[in-house]
């Protein structure tokens, strides 16, 4: 029995590098959805045959730098 899970959310901040790595684990990429208003892109990611069981990879616009500063 594999891995299984329900849904993971992951912020990134290089999209293209995280889509190579989760593709170098046998994810594939299974929906898209870019927000002009949010400016953000959601990546739904997923082994074969887990496709109801994504992960979500969350790229902001604008590079993320403050995700952790809320000043």
């Amino acid at each position: 029995m594999g891995l299984k899970y329900l849904h993971t959310m992951v912020r990134v901040k290089n999209l293209e590098t995280s889509l190579a790595f989760y593709t170098l684990l046998g994810l594939k990429e299974t929906r898209r959805k870019e927000s002009e208003n949010g400016r953000f892109t959601l990546i739904f990611m997923a082994p074969e045959g887990q496709e109801e069981r994504p992960i979500n990879l969350t790229y902001d616009w604008h590079g993320g730098d403050d995700l952790h500063n809320h000043s």
